[in-house]
């Protein structure tokens, strides 16, 4: 009645049918490549103080095509007050790890000299779920073929909407959270761009808006124009350099080239290489010449210390605990990196650095006032910071234009005034505030504020999210602007928010009550379907056997078996050029100051006249290959 053909037909589309269905099945051997929560749940944290807070870490694909992963770091807030905040954190560079942040500024830890870890006094997680990633692709623990690097900041930006798309498809409960973005240096362009990016798809049809709240950006290169002209006021204004001298002629020399180049299109780039000589001239004029010195020269990121004549390149001082303890394999472990990355962590990547050169790229200010009509905006600065200074951040907002006023300028001739700021009984800095824009000075504070100052900028970070613990019990800091406390912060030591602490395990509950009927509803549709072939392929069987069908025998088991490919669930390709080298244990050894290849996503030591060089491009003015980088 039935040919050999159909019967081949029927069994194929039963393992076909079978296999379908069966690849529905939670943990299912088709669904084993599909990670969940719990696939980067760090379960153990080598050194870490107890209890353990929760932590998720690992990588997120963002270019397939090119092996391109992010690496994340996820804490979840302490407390809650009156509503769930996500906080966004990254460096800058281009090419420098988050993990500074994560490590050394506003994560929940720093390295103890023993390679321990302990509480940071003052982290961003106490009100807020903290979220570090290491961008763009190839940065820190990311990786990418080292042939597909990015050089543009839109690339960045995509990738890092896709990165949000699937980061918030793990995480659904931090999706409705209000969602802001921090960092600081390079991060002034990295921020505008990833929120402008945000706010656009936010407009598009058919998705789920995300929150946009804010932006915080620190020591921001925001305007290279602006930051290049005020090197030398700002050396002037703290005596690094002293005016009608030689020193200055030659600054003066340098920086009379770059005004040049600027007037000649450099304005519309972010990066003009030969204005980077304005900074490599005065670093160079500051050494001290006798060898008892060591031919040291100021500290690029924080004027008050010298250095050897990498000028800042082996600070902060933290740096030496940081590293070895990320190159750690149990560290490794335990943050799920992927096998794929084989270098170990290095702090900036000067072969990221090397190809971002953004030439194609807006600068940040050119629409930074259309960001503050969407979301507001806080600016702080370090006054001790010379690579992206105070003093060009104030010329920038000074000459911009936003919501319906320049500068500070609240009406015609009146200019929001600047107000002292006191922390715990010492002088921290000043406030100045208008239309949606909030600058801080940090007195005394360096590239890094949150690595000198953390309980400070987590009384800022406090402010800009609008806790206060008046509603939600606690003690208060002892922070007072302008004579006033205003909202209530506290920077520990307070207790849980009892009301928005239940509420959010009654969400966690009705997630997990929902997922839990949505694998019930799952489950019985594939038995169904498994009993509906089952008894299909019992009855065929039997009319078989009654004469209406010749046996199979052994011949169709064997095929049913070769049939269903079950050797195939063992088969994996690895993907090839990943990156150009195997991990090397010799870097263990590394000081943290050296970089590889000789770069740094740090400006390069002066050295000589190209010392911020990465090569020069064909496209580049002869001569003008100082490329430098912000750090961090």
């Amino acid at each position: 009645m039935f040919s050999t053909d159909s019967r081949s037909r029927w069994r194929t589309a039963l393992v076909g049918g079978l296999l379908a269905t069966l690849s529905m099945l939670p943990g299912s051997a088709a669904q084993a490549q599909a990670k969940t929560q719990a696939d980067y749940f760090v379960h153990d944290l080598p050194g870490a103080p107890q209890p353990l807070l929760k932590m998720h870490a690992g990588h997120i694909e963002v270019d397939s095509a090119h092996n391109g992963n992010l690496f994340f770091w996820h804490y979840e807030n302490r407390h809650i007050a009156n509503r769930q905040r996500t906080v966004l954190w990254l460096n800058g560079g281009p090419g420098c790890s988050s993990m500074d942040g994560a490590m050394m500024e506003v994560g929940p830890y720093r390295v103890t000299q023993d390679g321990n870890l302990k509480y940071n006094n003052g982290s961003w997680d106490e009100f807020a779920n903290l979220l570090f990633v290491d961008q763009p692709v190839g940065t820190g623990f990311s990786y990418v073929n080292t042939d597909s690097y990015l050089s543009e900041l839109d690339q960045m930006a995509e990738h890092m909407i896709l990165f949000l798309e699937k980061w918030f498809a793990l995480f659904p409960e931090y999706e409705h959270d209000d969602f802001y973005i921090a960092g600081e240096s390079y991060a002034g362009q990295h921020i505008p761009h990833i929120a402008r990016a945000i706010l656009k798809r936010n407009k598009q049809a058919g998705v789920r808006p995300w929150s946009l709240k804010g932006l915080l950006i620190g020591n921001g290169w925001i305007s290279p124009l602006d930051q290049y002209l005020a090197y030398l006021p700002f050396a002037y204004q703290n005596g690094l350099i002293t005016a009608g001298s030689e020193s200055a002629s030659r600054v003066e020399q340098q920086q009379s080239a770059c005004v040049k180049a600027l007037n000649d299109g450099g304005k519309d780039r972010v990066d003009t290489p030969i204005c980077e000589g304005i900074m490599t001239t005065i670093l160079e004029e500051t050494k001290n010449r006798d060898a008892d010195a060591m031919n040291q020269c100021i500290n690029m990121y924080d004027i008050r210390l010298r250095d050897d004549s990498s000028c800042g390149m082996n600070w902060p001082p933290d740096l030496k605990q940081v590293t070895p303890y990320l190159r750690r394999q149990d560290v490794i472990s335990a943050l799920h990196i992927n096998p794929d990355k084989k270098t170990g962590w290095q702090e900036c990547n000067g072969a990221v650095t090397g190809h971002f050169r953004a030439k194609n790229s807006e600068p940040a200010i050119r629409f930074l006032p259309e960001l503050l009509a969407e979301v507001p905006v806080t600016l702080f600065s370090g006054d001790k910071d010379m690579i992206c200074n105070h003093v060009g951040t104030e010329n920038m907002i000074d000459r911009m234009t936003w919501n319906g006023g320049k500068g500070f300028e609240l009406s015609p001739g009146v200019v929001s005034s600047k107000q002292d700021w006191t922390f715990e009984g010492e002088p921290a800095g000043t406030y100045q505030e208008a239309r949606n824009l909030t600058y801080v000075v940090f007195y005394n504070s360096s590239h890094m504020v949150p690595f000198d100052y953390p309980r400070r900028t987590r009384d800022m970070l406090d402010r800009f999210l609008g806790v206060d613990i008046g509603e939600i019990g606690g003690t208060p800091a002892d922070s007072v602007i302008d004579g006033e406390k205003g909202p209530l912060t506290s920077v520990g030591g307070h207790p849980n928010s009892t009301k928005a602490e239940e509420d959010k395990a009654q969400q966690l509950k009705e997630a997990e009550w929902k997922a839990y009927y949505r694998s019930g509803e799952v489950a019985l549709v594939v038995v169904i379907i498994v009993a509906v072939l089952w008894g299909t392929f019992l009855w065929r069987s039997r009319r078989r056997s009654n004469g209406y069908q010749g046996a199979d025998g052994d011949e169709g088991r064997e095929s049913l078996l070769t049939g269903m490919g079950l050797d195939n669930f063992r088969r994996k390709e690895r993907r090839a050029d990943l990156e150009a080298a195997d991990f090397d244990e010799r870097e263990l050894d590394d000081l943290p100051g050296k970089k590889s290849n000789g770069y740094s996503d740090k400006t390069r030591a002066p050295q000589n006249d190209s010392t911020f060089s990465l090569g020069v491009d064909s496209d580049d003015e002869a001569g003008s290959s100082e490329q430098g980088r912000r750090k961090e």
